[in-house]
């Protein structure tokens, strides 16, 4: 398959506008729809109803469950088709067993004529804990991932892999927010598993211009602007094949197994991979590799490079990089001798004619 030529670099403008617009609505959203914590995060108690009556609405279950006493109650109704098939109500903490809890169980029940119930309680203390764990997990993922890209490749393309990173996780951040489904530890699971994806296809970009940055300076890798914009190039499809396989099986269990299937717990974990792993093919191509030639071209070497390659093509000359000393060979050495040529091997060697034989 013929090598692209797409210019990357040169429309990062263009990229950076894009991504910041994203980034800006993610924050927007987020601040004004915030996330729908599960338990796990805030703790509180989970009323978990089966065989409900079909034409049953969450504002039905809302205002029983407060009716009852409850406080900060959330209500969600699982469909199939049409018609409920069951419920999940979270209300703010109550001891298991109380007679508050007793009440609110009941009311529910009944106002959902509920064949089953079952009820889980995580007090706040849990709640905070998962938090801080998840937290501290995703710092130590980002300081050890930094620590490997600087020894492995460079600090710089460590940085904008850390940049793609946060890009990506930003966006999906945002598009939970927009969608209203519920942040539950298989989320985190799956942000960490997609934090994964997108670094795997950055780093075999930055692989890549490791490894024609031995070239720097060839026709096509005259800059490092160039350089990075050529193995942009040549990892093109196959960053996208790669992640178009990914996507499609996550894709069959977000769209076939949660909405056609009905198996809600998949849509936490399902979502969270579709959306990450999707984004994370655009940030490893149009945002970490564009963020890392702006950045290397600051460095006063490649400052150096462009202006004479700037200069050469406004000559029309061949560009010539920085001359290297040759030190000249040693007396006697071998490097010094005349070298051997066709005309020495006949004879006339050291500008001497052989003489003829009469």
């Amino acid at each position: 398959m013929r090598t692209p030529t797409f210019d990357f670099v040169g429309n990062a403008p263009r990229w950076a506008i894009l991504s910041a617009v994203l980034i800006l609505s993610a924050v927007i959203v987020v601040s004004f729809r915030g996330l729908d914590l599960s338990i796990d995060f805030v703790g509180g108690n989970s009323y978990t109803m089966t065989d409900v009556r079909p034409d049953l609405q969450s504002g039905e279950l809302r205002e029983a469950a407060e009716a009852a006493g409850a406080e900060d109650v959330v209500a969600q109704i699982q469909l199939d088709g049409d018609q409920a098939i069951g419920a999940v109500v979270r209300t703010e903490s109550m001891e298991p067993g109380s007679p508050e809890s007793i009440a609110v169980r009941d009311a529910l029940v009944e106002a959902a004529e509920a064949g089953e119930v079952s009820v889980n309680f995580v007090g706040p203390t849990w709640g905070q804990r998962i938090t801080q764990q998840a937290l501290e997990a995703l710092v130590v993922f980002l300081i050890a991932i930094v620590i490997y890209i600087s020894f492995r490749l460079e600090f710089k393309m460590a940085m904008a892999a850390l940049v793609a990173l946060v890009h990506d996780l930003a966006i999906t951040i945002g598009v939970y927010a927009l969608v209203g489904f519920n942040v539950s530890p298989a989320t985190v699971i799956a942000l960490l598993t997609i934090l994964g994806y997108s670094l795997y296809d950055t780093v075999v970009v930055f692989d890549r211009v490791k490894d024609n940055s031995i070239g720097l300076g060839d026709p096509g890798r005259r800059t490092y602007a160039e350089l990075v914009n050529t193995s942009l190039n040549e990892v093109l499809w196959r960053s996208v094949n790669t992640s178009v396989t990914s996507l499609l099986p996550v894709g069959a269990l977000l769209f076939i197994g949660g909405q056609v299937l009905g198996a809600t717990t998949l849509q936490d974990l399902a979502l969270a991979l579709f959306i990450g792993m999707a984004v994370g093919i655009y940030s490893s191509l149009f945002v970490a590799g564009p963020f890392l030639a702006w950045w290397k071209m600051r460095d006063p070497e490649e400052v150096r490079r462009a202006a004479r390659v700037a200069k050469s093509e406004a000559d029309g000359d061949e560009v010539a990089d920085d001359p290297v000393p040759v030190q000249a060979p040693a007396p006697g050495s071998p490097e010094s001798r005349a070298p051997i040529t066709t005309e020495y091997v006949r004879g006339q060697g050291k500008g001497k004619k052989r003489k003829k034989k009469r």
